[in-house]
């Protein structure tokens, strides 16, 4: 079980932490400034609960090694409180309360999960508390009139969406069959998340003038999706697309191979993060992975560098990610780095002048460019995608022409 209480970096911290700060200010410990996050740690978001504060202790660690936070003259390090919310959205928001209330901490990083974010920017939003989030995706975050949620990803709509595209251009260059007449299959969860993708899945279908023949909501456990799986067998579309977080993804996969399942074009959400091309590497093979970051982006920045140098450095920090590292990491780091940015821009723990500076961010990072519409979504970043190879390598896909086409299995 894991404790309700950790911190970044690697030292312990306990949940009573001392200090009187005025209702404005962040709370500082002495050099130190003190940043809370409701997590999952166990339940089902656990796994990208875990690659989630992966990467935010990695960009603590980093800009604390690197000379810190400049505010006011003086160099301060970052510290981050986690509690484990249990992939339970009334579990985040209490434990938001908590670090609030009883913490005295006044500034946030997100949950995981855009279930998870939308049970906790309430609680920001009442409290007046600048949150910076990097795996709440749902648009649906940005259109309540929030002022204290900032996103460094892009949003859920555009998650499986643009594949489409890039299908409707690779089948007119093959003359495989008119656009209009290739078939979808799709099963979502039921959460914010995968309904927001859901929507813009059903938007570029009706742009292309494609059929959706199948259109379930996965089980509340994310456990079977073989119902899905035999209409498919029956109806044989030529699209199948995904999205249940990793849970989901690896039980779409796990099953493709249980019942055999093939056809032309697959795309899961969470591909990289559930590791489905190391655990179900048959069915994997040839799968469209949406993504937040390529390894090839040509941004950088003083802290990590371009994308391949993250890349690089993560792996040595943590080996266990050698076959690669899911997006989910990548922009937890990122978040960690506009909250530097933002402190020594603000030179203030004043929580609505470092609000207001967040606001303005407009940065180039590692993971891709950062600015922030009037709403609080990212909107100088796009989504890519990668494809599964047979050795299990990933391949990134600029265009329709770098796509393996079609999907070759053997079972």
């Amino acid at each position: 079980m894991f404790k309700k209480y950790s911190i970044a970096a690697g030292a312990a911290l306990a949940v009573g932490l001392a200090g009187i700060v005025a209702p404005a200010v962040a709370k500082v410990e002495g050099d130190t400034i003190v940043i809370g996050s409701s997590l999952s740690f166990t339940g089902k978001y656990s796994t990208n609960g875990f690659h989630t504060q992966k990467g935010y202790d990695f960009a603590v660690k980093r800009i604390n090694d690197t000379g810190g936070v400049k505010v006011g003259g003086k160099s301060y390090k970052i510290k981050v409180v986690y509690y484990d919310d249990e992939s339970t959205p009334s579990r985040a928001s209490q434990l938001t309360e908590r670090l609030v209330n009883q913490d005295g901490v006044k500034f946030m990083l997100g949950p995981y999960s855009s279930s998870m974010t939308k049970a906790v920017a309430p609680v920001t939003e009442k409290y007046k508390v600048p949150m910076v989030e990097a795996e709440g995706a749902s648009r649906s975050l940005f259109t309540q009139g929030y002022r204290y949620i900032f996103a460094v990803l892009s949003t859920s709509e555009f998650y499986l969406a643009p594949v489409l595209d890039l299908i409707a251009e690779r089948t007119k260059k093959d003359g495989y069959k008119s656009v209009s007449d290739l078939r979808i299959a799709m099963a979502f969860e039921n959460d914010p998340f995968s309904l927001d993708v859901r929507a813009g899945v059903v938007d570029t279908a009706k742009k292309h003038g494609m059929k959706i023949v199948i259109d379930d909501k996965l089980p509340a456990d994310l456990s079977d999706m073989s119902a899905t799986l035999t209409k498919f067998k029956a109806l044989k579309p030529d699209i199948l697309l995904v999205s249940g977080h990793s849970k989901g993804a690896a039980t779409a996969a796990r099953q493709f191979e249980e019942m055999k399942i093939n056809t032309r074009y697959v795309s899961i959400t969470h591909c990289e993060s559930a590791k489905v091309h190391v655990k179900f590497p048959k069915s994997a093979n040839g799968l469209l992975c949406p993504t937040q970051w390529l390894t090839n982006l040509p941004n950088s920045e003083p802290i990590f560098g371009n994308a391949q140098k993250y890349d690089a450095d993560f792996k040595k920090a943590y080996p266990e990610y050698k076959t690669g590292i899911p997006y989910q990491t990548t922009q937890a780091s990122a978040a960690v780095l506009v909250w530097k940015d933002a402190f020594e821009r603000a030179n203030s723990f004043d929580t609505e002048k470092v609000r207001d500076a967040i606001s303005a961010t407009d940065m180039n990072t590692f993971y891709g460019p950062i600015k922030f519409s009037e709403a609080g979504n990212n909107i100088a970043k796009p989504m890519f995608y990668r494809q599964i190879q047979p050795d299990g390598s990933y391949t990134n896909i600029v265009s329709h022409k770098d796509m393996t086409v079609p999907r070759k299995v053997s079972y």
